[in-house]
């Protein structure tokens, strides 16, 4: 089917790159398969995060990236065409199985399907627990997981922090790690164990490297607690989390009282 959609999408993210002069490193890009399926797994620090992900793939290797999305994002007036032009995957939380079937069907033909395992925003900036479903993915369709860690994103746009997407000069550090082949007889759990220990070390790593430091304690705010910077800590992140659940369940109780 031809792309009438996800080019020009392409292009406008490009341009914003060179006139943010966004100073974005891709480190691993011998492994982006040239062809086949794959089940690119990001990490997830900012909302911007599936441009960057996306951007790591296409760059190198010119790969479109389907990624899983909730289906709010599927609904918006604005968003909505462009996901569904771009043949992204709708996500319905309370039914998560024709997702699932769209994707593993997406990825036996040949697609790169990209998934957030940790479902939500890290507002420590640190991995969350890692669901299972891009293992199984990877099992079901016969194609290799395809890590990716994002740094430097977190500056632009992420949870709990106003907007800064003019902010100039940022660095972007994507790491691609190797793909990770499963055998018929993994497990999710243990691959999904496997996964995460790979994405800490790159986690790490890109952190260790990256280029830019906070520039007083005011802009500390996006370097996690363990590296001196005022983020939450993975613990504090989860109480924010859960309260944050907590208040969306009432008020949708409300509405359904209303």
């Amino acid at each position: 089917m031809a792309e009438f959609v996800y080019p020009p999408v392409i292009r406008t993210a490009l341009a914003a790159f060179k006139a943010l002069d966004l100073r974005i490193s891709i480190v691993g890009a011998e492994h982006v398969p040239a062809t086949g399926g794959a089940v690119l797994v990001s990490n997830h620090i900012s909302y911007l995060d599936f441009i960057f992900a996306g951007f790591g793939a296409y760059r190198v290797a010119r790969r479109k990236t389907r990624f899983m999305a909730k289906d709010d994002v599927f609904r918006h007036k604005v968003s909505g065409p462009l996901m569904r032009g771009m043949k992204h995957i709708p996500v319905d939380r309370t039914d998560g199985q024709p997702a699932y079937e769209a994707a593993v069907e997406a990825l036996r033909e040949g697609e790169i399907v990209g998934v957030f395992p940790e479902a939500t925003i890290s507002r420590s900036f640190m991995l969350k627990k890692f669901k299972t479903g891009a293992a199984r993915m990877a099992a079901d369709s016969g194609t290799p997981l395809l890590p990716v860690i994002l740094w430097g994103t977190q500056q632009l746009w992420t949870k709990g922090r106003p907007k800064e997407l003019t902010k100039r000069h940022v660095p972007v550090t994507i790491v691609i790690g190797e793909p990770i082949h499963l055998a018929p007889t993994d497990k999710p759990v243990m691959v999904t164990r496997r996964l995460r220990a790979a994405m800490t070390e790159m986690l790490e790593r890109a952190q260790r490297e990256y280029p830019a430091k906070p520039a007083g304690p005011a802009d500390s705010w996006w370097l996690p607690a363990h590296l001196g910077g005022t983020a939450p800590t993975p613990e504090q992140a989860e109480a924010l989390d859960e309260a944050e659940a907590t208040e969306k369940a009432e008020r949708r109780a409300a509405r359904g009282t209303a």
